[in-house]
């Protein structure tokens, strides 16, 4: 049985080990979404011995921009920064995939400039609104995600990821807890997955035979929410449309849920459940710390990649010393 450091082959991507660093924000770009020294020398400095390193969510539109230095995919001009990012990991012998984000209604017009969008219109405690999406909108939302994993693959980025996790806009189609439409779009799993769905077929056209990876929010963890049953339904649809990795993460609950905090992957009974369904690989992720936790859930077969995200911010050296350890 493979374990932590064994080789995996997706498409024409082979990666030399099971070790990925997840997507976390940095705050190093310039307020033009643009790539920094700062930037290029924090994701450098963490990627010896990982296996593939997945650089924090880009934003595919400016409406669709979470934060003041967030990393942005949504303009041409950008291009250039990120291939120097990439030809950096590159010489570091790592693979490296771009995730690609809209923020919904979490977005913040002082930032963005235009009013947070959402699938229908929600008012929150504090008077501040998101209004919901035309169809036609929506359609252009799908063309921004399509644009921007093009502009991923022509700065040399080996694989792309949608996020589809932690309350972002995918998310909030998905999930009946922010989704309230009452058109194609809304109320049965059907019509709550065709938005995600749209946009991972559309990303697979563009991209072709580069790795799709995409980020399930797999639980809600909230009564009402989106939850393990339809996500394995959606998961079997991700994968029917284009996706070749499943990277399996919390939607509304977020990333670091307080109820599961802890202990070593949190999150991994929602990735077992998801490779149940699926024959593509799964990323577990969760708190995970010791290189023994991480081989060991490999070699049992319960996930095929581990994410290592804290711990690697932590110590950028977590993936060497853990070959070391378990040599």
């Amino acid at each position: 049985m493979a374990g932590l450091f064994d080789p995996l082959r997706v498409g024409p991507l082979e990666l030399r080990n099971r070790i990925v660093m997840p997507p976390m924000a940095t705050q190093l770009s310039t307020t033009k979404g643009e790539v920094t020294e700062g930037l290029i020398e924090h994701y450098a400095r963490r990627a010896g011995g990982l296996g593939l390193l997945i650089v924090e969510h880009a934003y595919v539109t400016v409406g669709g921009k979470l934060s003041e230095r967030q990393l942005g995919i949504h303009d041409d001009a950008l291009i250039p920064g990120l291939k120097k990012l990439v030809a950096k990991i590159h010489s570091l012998g790592t693979s490296i995939a771009l995730q690609i984000n809209h923020g919904g209604r979490w977005t913040d017009k002082e930032i963005t400039g235009v009013e947070p969008v959402a699938p229908s219109p929600v008012t929150f405690e504090d008077g501040t609104s998101a209004r919901g999406l035309s169809p036609d909108e929506i359609e252009n939302l799908v063309e921004a995600f399509v644009e921007a994993a093009g502009r991923a693959v022509e700065a040399g980025f080996d694989a792309v990821e949608v996020h589809g996790a932690h309350g972002f806009l995918l998310n909030q189609f998905l999930s009946p807890l922010t989704n309230g439409r009452r058109d194609g779009y809304g109320g049965s799993l059907e019509n709550r997955m065709r938005f995600p769905l749209n946009v991972v077929q559309g990303v697979k056209g563009r991209i072709g035979e580069a790795p799709l990876l995409y980020r399930l929010g797999a639980d809600d963890m909230k009564p009402g929410g989106f939850e393990i049953k339809e996500a394995k339904k959606f998961a079997q649809r991700l994968v029917e449309a284009g996706v070749n990795i499943l990277d399996i993460s919390g939607g509304l609950c977020g990333g670091s849920p307080a109820q599961l905090q802890g202990r070593q992957g949190y999150f991994m009974p929602l990735a077992e459940a998801m490779k149940d369904v699926v024959d593509v690989p799964v990323i577990g992720v969760g708190g995970i710390t010791e290189p023994e936790f991480a081989d060991r859930i490999v070699r049992e077969n319960r996930v095929d990649l581990v994410a290592i995200g804290r711990a690697l911010l932590k110590d950028p050296d977590w993936a060497i010393k853990a070959k070391r350890c378990l040599s």
